[in-house]
Formats: C-alpha cells, sequence, structure tokens
C-alpha cells in the first residue's frame, strides 16, 4: 500500500474515534445532570462506569496518534492536527471526569430534597453539551470563525453560573440545614463552568490547526485562575 494513502487513512480513522470519545463525553454530561435532576440512581452509577471507558479511548487514540507520527513522518500540517488530536483528547477525558463527578454528586443527593428546582444547571449542561459538540465540528473542519464564536459563548455558562452560586449562597443564609445540599450543588455548576473552559481549550487548538499560532481565547475570570 502506498505510505500516503496508508498515513491518510490512519488520520482519518484517528479522527473517527475522536468524535466518538467526544460523544461519549457530551452524552456523560447530560446524562449526569439529568440524574441529579431526576434522582436516577442507576442513570448516576452508569455515567461513572461509562467514565471508564472514556479514558481507556483517550489513550487508545494516543497510543494511535504517537504510533503514526512515529512510522509514517507527517509533513508540518499533518503533525500539528496529530499533536492538536493529543491536546483534544485530554481535554475531553477531563470533561468526562466533570461529568463523572457531577454523577457521584447526584449519588450523594438522591435521598436528599432538592433545594431548589433544577432550571440552571440544566440550563449550563445544555449549553456546554451544545459548545463540544459544535467545537469538534469546528475542529475537523478547520473552521476558525466558529472557533472564535464557540469559546465567546463560554460567558454564557459563566453567566449561569454566577446567578446559581449567589442563588445558593442565598438559600444557605437563610438555612443554614441547607448548607450541604447547596455547597454540592455549586459544585456541580463548577464542574459544568470547567468543561465549558476546557471546550475553549479545544477552540484555541482549532485556531492552532489552522494557523500555527496557539492564541489565547478564554477571557473570563474562571478561566484567568484555573488554566
Amino acid at each position: 500500500m502506498d505510505i500516503r494513502k496508508n498515513f491518510r487513512e490512519g488520520l482519518r480513522d484517528i479522527q473517527d474515534e475522536v468524535l466518538v470519545m467526544g460523544n461519549m463525553v457530551e452524552k456523560a454530561t447530560l446524562r449526569s445532570v439529568e440524574a441529579l435532576k431526576n434522582r436516577d440512581l442507576a442513570l448516576a452509577q452508569q455515567v461513572c462506569n461509562d467514565d471508564i471507558t472514556v479514558n481507556e479511548k483517550r489513550f487508545e487514540i494516543e497510543e494511535r496518534c504517537i504510533q503514526l507520527i512515529a512510522t509514517q513522518q507527517p509533513m508540518a500540517s499533518d503533525l500539528r492536527m496529530l499533536i492538536s488530536v493529543l491536546s483534544v483528547i485530554t481535554d475531553l477525558e477531563r470533561i468526562g471526569d466533570h461529568a463523572e463527578g457531577i454523577a457521584k454528586i447526584a449519588v450523594m443527593l438522591c435521598d436528599e430534597p432538592p433545594v431548589k428546582p433544577y432550571v440552571d444547571i440544566p440550563r449550563m449542561a445544555e449549553k456546554t453539551a451544545d459548545m463540544l459538540h459544535r467545537s469538534l465540528d469546528a475542529f475537523f473542519k478547520r473552521d476558525a470563525d466558529a472557533a472564535v464564536q464557540i469559546a465567546a459563548e463560554d460567558d454564557v455558562v459563566d453567566e449561569l453560573y454566577d446567578q446559581l452560586f449567589r442563588e445558593l449562597i442565598s438559600y444557605m443564609m437563610e438555612d443554614p440545614k441547607t448548607i450541604t445540599r447547596a455547597t454540592r450543588l455549586v459544585w456541580v455548576a463548577h464542574n459544568l463552568e470547567r468543561s465549558a473552559d476546557r471546550i475553549t481549550n479545544i477552540c484555541e487548538r482549532v485556531i492552532f490547526l489552522v494557523t500555527g499560532r496557539m492564541e489565547e481565547l478564554g477571557t473570563s475570570k474562571y478561566q484567568k485562575c484555573y488554566r
């Protein structure tokens, strides 16, 4: 088989696997919040169990990237793609960890009465999942303009986090008995906010893929603190 053709097929297979991993993580994010909202212990446990598969997928893709770099001597643009994939799958794996964290909190709160109706947290999850889906689409289409737009939408998630944080603090002040439950909800929101920051990292890799330059797209106060 022609060496170049073999490389192209290997790169295409890797890209397909990244999309599979992205879909797994997107579902995990939505399912973890669904488990929290519906007090679905079985679904929460499924998210935790599925995180093992996400981790395995990350290492599988990483090994394939390294093998392709070592054996096929990719040219500059293809090398940028492989290097970017290694970064993207790390962020995807971390987003999966955040979903697992939410699922674990869902288990903790399963038998507890809700502090408040779950409205903002599902909105954060839906926005984060949408950003993730579109960021991977921009990555493989090499759409830098879309990447910049998606990264800017991180502000929406930050605003929802701020709003929920303030509201939960007020519940704690009014009724100290809610402190534990409210604090756990703050951590749920924090996990979603961090997931959105990871998606901004993916968007930055789109810019690197297209231009060969690394540019910092995130401007939120949270991202500046935690990057």
